[in-house]
């Protein structure tokens, strides 16, 4: 009786798959991707390796699940931006949001700033997920609806403005992570590359003629 208690109490045991992503988000975001083997994967996830190649094929492929479901968290949030009133606004909210569901996952920002874009298999993969492809999609589509409102400069190119303010993102957040494991300094806050962000988006906008003031007014 008393074991059918505890059983009671006990939640059952996650899939192997759940396990198995877990402990290479883990591993990968503290020893990096090349330096971890699948055989200390599958002992963390208390597994076996051929588990592994059942679930996710290779270790690369395993990677590219951790990405798809990190991207997968994001993008259920990617409808909240469409209340918006602009697509300026909604630009900046998009970035408000990545900002926010990276510094609530910090293996998962690890490897996204490390490991998202390295070459590997001797250059001839470079790992381009599916939800960082709807990232890139829905900047653009943000971007040319600025465009037609003639709210950019039409002399730039929209897709070197997306990829200006993505790799921006990127280089910020990178350089912030990197500063807490090695002596460099970049002491900014999340609100801060929010500030700059809107500052770049600004200086890529039309500028805007201030609203008339009515005749006889003093």
């Amino acid at each position: 009786m008393a074991s059918l208690a505890k059983s009671e109490r006990e939640p059952p045991p996650k899939p192997a798959a759940e396990r198995i992503l877990h402990a290479a988000k883990v591993l990968f975001a503290d020893s990096g991707f090349e330096n971890t083997s699948t055989m200390s994967i599958a002992r963390m996830a208390q597994t076996s390796e051929s588990q592994i190649v059942k679930h996710f094929g290779t270790k690369e492929g395993l990677l590219e699940a951790i990405f798809e479901e990190g991207w997968r968290h994001i993008g259920q949030a990617f409808g909240a931006i469409e209340y918006l009133p602009s697509p300026s606004s909604k630009l900046q909210a998009l970035v408000g949001l990545i900002l926010t569901k990276l510094e609530e996952d910090e293996g998962l920002k690890q490897l996204f700033l490390l490991e998202g874009r390295r070459v590997r298999r001797e250059g001839r993969m470079i790992l381009m997920t599916q939800g960082f492809l709807q990232l890139v999609r829905t900047a653009d589509r943000l971007l040319k609806e600025m465009r037609d409102l003639g709210q950019l400069r039409s002399e730039l190119n929209l897709e070197g403005i997306r990829s200006a303010l993505i790799g921006m993102l990127e280089g910020l957040l990178r350089d912030r992570m990197l500063a807490t494991r090695i002596p460099y300094s970049a002491s900014y806050s999340s609100e801060d590359i929010r500030k700059l962000f809107l500052r770049v988006l600004d200086s890529f906008s039309v500028p805007q003629e201030p609203p008339a003031t009515p005749s006889g007014a003093a």
